[in-house]
């Protein structure tokens, strides 16, 4: 009797399911004891504090392939993730992929976004809701130099002559006329962009309006009214971007969020999204917060708790001097989670050989005992977490590796050229005996980076080791904003404001001296061709007309269509940028085919830099390039978020450097011992935080805290990069200031005081410090 066939297909579904039950639990024991939570979630609110190293990401992609196949999910309701980056949206979808193909779930039950990513494609979709329209507008990202905020700036000025004027007089003034002059310059082209650009950014990520900072700045009772004219500048910079069809990227933040408050269209979104899983959330800003919470939230019962998983480590928060990604956000979370009993914590990383793990516990620890002020767990620079390494078991492969040396070296070389002469050596002892391994440098300052380039090229053509300079080798997305500051310049030689922008090119790429550039262009006539009653010029000054001169000489000599080329020159671009300045050049000629003189040119460069179409593209392995075997990375530390080596060399902690101090430009410290800016920053957090608002000086003494955290936070991020070999110094001479020096050695050389941590560090792990006179092995 032939079998029935539902009886056949009854037994094929049950053998699938079986078969997806098998590889469900395989997923389940793949994880660690902290990971498991995230696959144990069956809704609700969930916070998960992660140390470096843990597998957040790991983690989380195989916490959503079990959800997708715990609730069935699918392309009308779906899970959605959210991370920081392209390149980490990129990773954690590829992983989610790989997860479900063995499960035969499909593959459009989930998105993968970036946080802006997800706001524009909201805001794209209801474009009648909110008013953002891709067809009409230009997605910009504003610097303190883009001419959207110089444009804001000089509208206040115009209209607030007596603000204007009460910061002209500062702390005291004479009223002489040069003086009068370069204060001009330095608050039309520094101050004012810097306050506008910060305010502008922290209170519009905050989801603060002008009228808001308005109300916050009749709380305080400074002599500027600080807040007050960051109001404004915020009010005529809404104005400006309206008039011009310009959007930022908080924009579509808010412009999504409009499209939220409407009921039905509301509802629709929380229907297809069931769930949202975001990682790095250390690094989302209120507002963004907010867009998840409404997308978490249940669309027939909003007093159901969000459906929501949080995963960052407030420990690796890097950003928040810069952005409003202040850590006391992630960690309210956390503590809120905490009394649900809904906080879970990945405390086992098996990225680090044990040693470096205690160094980086050590380092956490005494920073909290040194720099908290007192119990208020919110003071503090780091969240009391601690990093286990994995147990034996582990899964990873060469978890917990074994330490190449001593695992940990603490050198205190003579100077700066002597620490470069060790790294170099220790590279090539490293590669030599091990060539299938990577590593980097990571630096506090780009000039750090180009100085170690620089020393360390002959590793390339003695021993075959690669040197991959990351700052040198993505100049060339400035190539455009150079060129187009030196063409303006050359039009319009005897604009303060277009010499001064030469100048500061001309200062970054080290071919003049560091001084103050306010003061040369105050007068351009005099600074460029100074008569015989002008005051006898320095050698610096001197040196920068010269190269100015001869920028405009080639105006006359050279045809047009040769000027972009004759200036990647002029700037000494390498190979390849100068070949990114030749691509340059032909667009530029392409676009101005019909018409090739000066204007049309200007405009053709302005068109590109302020839309931002030169920018380089990342692509999914786009980290890849940074983790070559047989190649030392030089990297600055912030980059290196996200990154690890097998060996790290952390060079050149001072601590000028490490923790430093919040510091004030010498050419705007007529306004008195704070920065406008900072003091801005400041007092909008304290209102954010519901802390009462200090006084300017107050503002600026907790500016300092702020920074004084970060940078050991970053610093903690840094030591954490390192797998086998974690190399540390701290010379006893070095320039006084790394944006000064130009690597020559006739540059004078000072003593330096090494960062706070490092002598205690020494005396923790007293074997890991390398006398000079031995040979580590």
């Amino acid at each position: 009797m032939p079998d029935n066939p539902n009886t056949t297909q009854d037994t094929v579904q049950l053998s699938l399911a079986a078969l997806q039950e098998q590889e469900l639990q395989r997923l389940y024991n793949s994880l660690r004891q902290g990971q498991q939570p995230m696959a144990d979630w069956q809704g609700g609110s969930l916070a998960v504090s992660a140390v470096p190293g843990a597998g957040k990401s790991t983690g989380m992609a195989v916490a959503a392939a079990i959800a997708i196949a715990r609730y069935q999910l699918h392309g009308k309701r779906q899970l959605v993730v959210v991370t920081f980056t392209r390149s980490a949206a990129a990773s954690i979808k590829g992983k989610i992929r790989e997860y479900l193909k063995p499960l035969r779930l499909p593959q459009n039950s989930f998105v993968v976004y970036t946080l802006h990513g997800l706001a524009l494609n909201i805001a794209n979709r209801h474009p009648d809701l909110s008013g953002i329209n891709l067809d009409t507008l230009t997605v910009v990202t504003p610097n303190q130099t883009h001419r959207l905020i110089r444009a804001c700036v000089e509208q206040w000025i115009a209209s607030n002559p007596r603000r204007y004027s009460l910061l002209l007089e500062g702390v005291s003034f004479d009223g002489e006329e040069t003086e009068r002059l370069r204060r001009q310059s330095v608050l039309r082209t520094e101050v004012l962009p810097s306050l506008a650009y910060t305010v502008i950014h922290e209170a519009k990520s905050s989801g603060l309006l002008p009228e808001d900072l308005w109300v916050i700045s009749q709380q305080t009772n400074d002599p500027y009214d600080i807040l007050a004219i960051a109001a404004g500048l915020y009010e005529h910079y809404q104005r400006v971007t309206r008039s011009r069809d310009f959007i930022d990227y908080d924009d579509m933040i808010l412009a999504a969020l409009r499209v939220l408050d409407d009921n039905t269209v509301r509802q629709l979104w929380q229907r297809q999204f069931f769930a949202v899983f975001e990682d790095e959330a250390q690094d989302s800003s209120p507002l963004q917060y907010r867009l998840l919470q409404t997308l978490a939230a249940d669309p027939t019962n909003p007093y159901t708790p969000l459906n929501l998983i949080r995963v960052g480590d407030p420990n690796q928060a890097i950003n928040s001097t810069f952005t409003p990604a202040d850590p006391i956000y992630f960690n309210r979370f956390c503590t809120q989670c905490q009394e649900q009993q809904r906080l879970a914590t990945m405390d086992q990383a098996g990225r680090s050989t044990p040693i470096i793990i205690d160094a980086a516990n050590f380092i956490l620890n005494w920073v909290n005992q040194t720099y908290t002020q007192n119990q208020d767990e919110s003071t503090r620079p780091f969240r009391p977490q601690t990093i286990h390494p994995v147990p034996p078991d582990d899964p990873q492969t060469d978890a917990n590796p074994q330490p190449e040396g001593r695992g940990l070296e603490i050198y205190q070389p003579s100077d700066i050229y002597q620490t470069v002469e060790l790294l170099g050596q220790r590279v090539i002892d490293l590669f030599t005996r091990n060539p299938n391994h990577n590593a980097a440098v990571l630096v506090r300052e780009n000039r750090q980076g180009n100085f170690i380039a620089q020393k360390l090229d002959y590793l390339k053509r003695q021993h075959g080791i690669d040197v991959y300079d990351v700052q040198g080798s993505d100049r060339h997305s400035h190539i455009p904003i150079e060129i187009l500051a030196l063409l303006q310049f050359i039009d319009r030689p005897h604009s303060p404001d277009y010499l001064k922008a030469a100048l500061d090119v001309l200062v970054k790429r080290q071919l003049i001296p560091t001084q103050d550039l306010n003061a040369l262009a105050t007068y351009p006539e005099q600074f460029l061709y100074p008569g015989p009653l002008d005051p006898h010029p320095t050698p610096a000054v001197s040196q920068a007309a010269r190269y100015c001169r001869s920028l405009l000489r080639a105006r006359l000599e050279l045809p047009h269509y040769q000027l972009i080329s004759f200036l990647a020159l002029t700037l000494k671009y390498d190979q390849s940028e100068l070949a990114t300045a030749d691509k340059l050049a032909e667009r530029v000629v392409k676009q101005t085919y019909s018409s090739s003189a000066m204007p049309a040119t200007l405009a053709a460069l302005s068109e590109i830099v302020s839309s931002e179409r030169f920018e380089p593209v990342e692509t999914e392995d786009a980290d890849s390039r940074y983790l070559r075997r047989r190649q030392l990375t030089i990297i600055t530390m912030h980059k290196a978020k996200g990154l690890d080596w097998d060996y790290v060399f952390l060079p050149f902690l001072h601590e000028d450097t490490i923790p430093g101090n919040p510091w004030i430009p010498t050419a705007a410290q007529f306004l008195g011992d704070f920065t406008l800016a900072e003091v801005a920053r400041a007092q909008i957090r304290a209102s954010l935080h519901e802390h009462p608002l200090p006084t300017a000086l107050e503002a600026w003494e907790k500016a300092g805290q702020l920074k004084t955290a970060e940078e050991y936070r970053l610093l903690y991020v840094a030591m954490t990069r390192a797998k086998r070999l974690l190399w540390i110094s701290a010379a006893q001479k070095g320039p006084f200031r790394w944006n000064t020096f130009s690597g020559q050695a006739s540059d004078n050389l000072q003593i330096k005081k090494p960062c706070p941590v490092l002598p205690v560090l020494s005396r923790r792990f007293p074997d890991s410090v390398v006398s000079l006179a031995t040979r580590v092995i």
